[in-house]
């Protein structure tokens, strides 16, 4: 497999591979040696996990990870978590003859990693953040809406885990493959105040409660505060899609929605925060300092429509700020 990896890379002329390593002790040592611009890290491996070695990574010598995982249940849970601790992005293995999977994901493989030379990388930091006070706005006042991509499991994960047990509705588009998207809820689910659960057709939004969107469909919350979902086709090349989920949030709740945009590739989302903003509602989106990759965020403030552009570890309470407004 990693031979696979390396010859699948190196077909690409910007793309050099300077090493390998056969477990994650032996890619600490060569990471200092070495000095990558990318690391590509197996979830399974001998000695050290994926999963350690990324946390040591991000401890000590914080640079881009690209996790190599299988979409079964347990490498994927382990995967989710690698994203939380600063892995950039994944790319699923092969799950059948490997001459025909990997080519399928070769252009994935290659993209990823071109994205994470350029992602923004922070060491790891355990700091306290003030408690954020319960929300005094009526559950049906606000609607939240709140959009990621690369970077954006960690991204998500902190401000879920900052906002008190009554905030009001929120609704997450994270892209994400489908299945991964249940897993990321359910982890989400365990950690935090707020209730957390992936997406299913016919649910109501409710205060406390956030749900994401299921990877492969698009979102949209109607009038009645039902969530529908559809496999319309893909926004901004993405399927789930922030613009359709956003949109359908600025229409169903006017002046009180209001739209997150977090750090991401691309411009999912962008017209979005327009139609927020246009209603009155009030937008916030990830400053560049802490954006894993800024490219959405960027989209948004290029708008005009972005209220307020804030550090990652401020935006829970600027959310619950607008909530009171």
């Amino acid at each position: 497999m990693q031979k696979v990896l390396v010859d699948l890379l190196q077909s690409d002329s910007q793309i050099s591979v300077i090493g390998t390593a056969r477990d994650g002790e032996e890619a600490l040592s060569k990471i200092k040696s070495l000095h990558p611009d990318v690391v590509t890290l197996d979830i399974e491996m001998p000695r050290m996990n994926g999963l350690t070695t990324v946390r040591k990574i991000m401890e000590t010598n914080p640079l881009p990870v690209v996790m190599i995982s299988a979409l079964a249940q347990r490498e994927a849970q382990l995967t989710l978590k690698a994203l939380e601790f600063g892995a950039v992005d994944y790319v699923p293995k092969p799950s059948g003859p490997i001459s025909l999977n990997m080519n399928a994901v070769k252009t994935e493989l290659i993209s990823k990693v071109k994205t994470a030379a350029s992602a923004n990388i922070r060491r790891v930091k355990t700091r306290a953040m003030e408690a954020i006070a319960p929300s005094t706005a009526k559950s049906s006042d606000r609607i939240i809406s709140i959009a990621a991509s690369t970077g954006g499991p960690a991204a998500v994960a902190y401000v879920l885990r900052h906002v008190p047990e009554n905030t009001p509705p929120i609704l997450v588009v994270q892209h994400m493959q489908k299945g991964m998207t249940k897993l990321f809820a359910e982890g989400l689910n365990q950690e935090c105040k707020i209730k957390v659960k992936e997406a299913e057709e016919g649910d109501v939004v409710q205060e406390g409660f956030a749900l994401i969107a299921p990877g492969g469909s698009h979102m949209v919350v109607a009038k009645n505060g039902k969530i529908n979902l559809t496999t319309s086709p893909p926004v901004n090349y993405v399927r789930p899609s922030a613009d359709v989920m956003m949109k359908s949030a600025a229409k169903t709740y006017a002046a009180k929605s209001i739209g997150v945009i977090l750090t991401g590739m691309g411009v999912d989302g962008a017209k979005g925060i327009e139609a927020i903003k246009k209603k009155g509602g009030v937008t916030i989106a990830q400053d560049k300092k802490t954006c894993v990759v800024f490219g959405m965020p960027d989209a948004a403030i290029k708008t005009g429509c972005v209220d307020f552009v804030t550090p990652l570890e401020g935006i829970p309470k600027e959310i619950m700020d607008a909530c009171e407004d």
